[in-house]
């Protein structure tokens, strides 16, 4: 199967079949786990845009106000900037995605580069809640992890990673993210056509996916994953 041309010209179309891989699914349910799993098996053959890159930028606030925004409501997020930039990939086009910086629940000035692969994973909890996000979706994953796993989990990295108390990201979960999670995460799992339970650790259906993932990038399929 081929995938890509040589010597790419600026603009031009690099590859002749993008498949959108989506991946949803809690907070701290092992979403990133199980990316990392298939970024470090397909390496350069796969491209991630995550939902939380797209949160929205907020200058005119100050730091405190912007620490009590709900960031968990689809509204919270740039979606149709989202939704245009997989567009282009999907046409074999790169895209300058923007960076959210969590330590100052801000957006920064600064912009990735995302090159169009032969598969491009969304991912985020909220992006099978957008009707127009799954229809550029070829392949809609949930990964559903128990909900006491997901707050300890949570708690963990934002302490470890974001710099922030034990007390705020237990406030925020209470006031914000659980809710959210029951009104709007939970029930988009109903339009997942792969259900991953117990996230990172179900070995078995990462392997699986992978193996799906070799067939439809037309690599032959081999033992010893």
């Amino acid at each position: 199967m081929k995938t890509a041309v040589t010597d790419p010209k600026e603009g031009e179309n690099t590859v002749d079949k993008v498949w959108v891989i989506g991946i949803a699914g809690g907070t701290a349910s092992g979403k990133t786990t199980i990316v990392n799993r298939l970024k470090e098996y397909f390496k350069d053959d796969i491209s991630l845009v995550g939902h939380d890159s797209y949160y929205l930028a907020h200058d005119e606030m100050p730091f405190e106000e912007r620490s009590r925004l709900n960031y968990d409501h689809p509204a919270s997020f740039e979606t149709n900037r989202m939704i245009a930039d997989i567009r282009k990939l999907k046409e074999g086009m790169a895209v300058d995605c923007p960076v959210y910086d969590f330590t100052i629940h801000n957006r920064s000035d600064r912009t990735v580069r995302i090159e169009p692969r032969p598969v491009i994973i969304v991912e985020g909890i909220l992006i099978l809640e957008n009707e127009e996000l799954r229809k550029l979706m070829d392949i809609k994953i949930f990964v559903d992890t128990d909900a006491d796993e997901r707050i300890t989990r949570r708690l963990i990295r934002d302490m470890q990673e974001r710099g922030r108390s034990a007390q705020s990201v237990v406030d925020q979960y209470i006031a914000t993210v659980k809710p959210m999670h029951e009104k709007y995460v939970e029930p988009s799992k109903k339009y997942a056509d792969i259900i991953i339970p117990r996230g990172g650790e179900n070995e078995i259906a990462i392997r699986m996916l992978i193996e799906h993932l070799k067939v439809i990038m037309g690599r032959k399929t081999e033992t010893g994953i």
